[in-house]
């Protein structure tokens, strides 16, 4: 996979250096030369340029990458890189940095995002996730904010304990993708049992999460 990464500060080189591990092509695109240090992610090709100008993308060839991500500190330019990666170079798939809970709103399809990373909020979720039992956490949000990754741990003494997943009687549109039990990481299968203790991983909606929530906590 072709990823641009727009950003190589900290966070966009942290990103370079997952992706090249995970055997991606990766371009970092940095405006400010004193921040270009190629030796800091040797893999990857590196382009001083300002990915919020037309002229700086075209020259990068951008409509020639799979991924585009916006990973400045800047909330500002993130979504004019995601725009413009959208509307001009027709990138398949956008995602963007957030730095500001406040903007979170702002980074949905008019601007072009897919997905919008808030690592304040995810920071926030990861905590409420690691104290709630029984009440539904959501971790993220895709595809302008039309389905969310969700979390939530089964009480103890969960009456849902030794049923089967078959037997859930989820939402419209929910997907149940995951069930962690202690190190371990299922994939669930319809006639797995669950257990006091499960964190279990949806897909959903935003507006059947409350319906989640309630099917969770009643017998089936």
């Amino acid at each position: 996979m072709k990823v641009a990464i727009a950003g190589a500060g900290a966070v966009g080189r942290a990103i370079a250096r997952e992706l090249l591990q995970n055997e991606h092509d990766v371009t970092l695109i940095e405006r400010d030369r004193t921040h270009i240090d190629v030796e800091a992610v040797s893999g990857a090709t590196w382009l001083h340029a300002d990915a919020c100008e037309l002229d700086d993308l075209e020259r990068a060839e951008l409509q020639t990458f799979d991924v585009m991500v916006a990973a400045t500190g800047d909330d500002k330019a993130n979504l004019v890189v995601s725009l413009l990666a959208t509307t001009e170079f027709a990138v398949n798939r956008v995602v963007a940095r957030v730095n500001d809970p406040r903007n979170e709103w702002l980074f949905n399809d008019d601007w072009g995002v897919d997905v919008a990373v808030s690592t304040p909020r995810m920071l926030a979720s990861l905590v409420e996730e690691a104290v709630s039992v029984g009440d539904l956490v959501r971790l993220m949000t895709f595809r302008q904010g039309q389905a969310n990754l969700v979390e939530l741990t089964l009480p103890d003494d969960t009456p849902l304990a030794g049923k089967a997943v078959r037997r859930l009687q989820l939402p419209r549109d929910v997907a149940l993708v995951a069930i962690i039990r202690g190190k371990r990481v299922i994939v669930p299968e319809p006639d797995d049992p669950l257990e006091g203790g499960d964190e279990l991983v949806f897909i959903a909606p935003e507006e059947a999460e409350r319906e989640l929530h309630s099917a969770m906590k009643v017998p089936v």
